[in-house]
């Protein structure tokens, strides 16, 4: 009987972390997003990964970025998290979108947890649905 009640335990323990990375996660991706939605360059930059900020060095050259290249992303009508998963300091986590024309898009953000514990995103996949990947 104690094992089974340590073995719950470590189990609700293991599960109530991943679901803090998990809600820390989606905050990131929601700020960013309603970043995007103000036009404020600067607060959706701090979002993204040191690498992403290797590829564009500045917060205007990443928003200019976004918004050619991640249109339903930058605006939208609905913007809804789905699945996600969890591997070891990574996150992947999909977003359900429609975009300002009514259609679908499905997002695949991925995100890495920085050595201060916070976690930042270092891409995103961008599909129509009923696209092959």
């Amino acid at each position: 009987m104690r094992i089974a009640v340590l073995l719950i335990t470590l189990l609700l323990s293991f599960t109530a972390a991943h679901a803090d990375d998990i809600a820390a996660a989606k905050s990131v991706i929601r700020a960013q997003e309603q970043a995007f939605a103000r036009d404020d360059a600067a607060a959706a930059y701090s979002y993204a990964a040191p690498a992403i900020k290797q590829i564009f060095p500045a917060a205007d050259i990443f928003m200019a970025m976004v918004e050619n290249a991640y249109a339903p992303i930058y605006r939208h009508k609905s913007f809804e998290f789905g699945e996600t998963k969890v591997e070891g300091d990574w996150i992947g986590q999909h977003v359900h979108i429609i975009d300002v024309n009514g259609e679908v898009w499905e997002a695949l953000y991925t995100l890495e947890q920085q050595g201060d514990g916070s976690y930042k995103i270092t891409g995103c996949s961008l599909l129509k649905a009923g696209q092959a990947v």
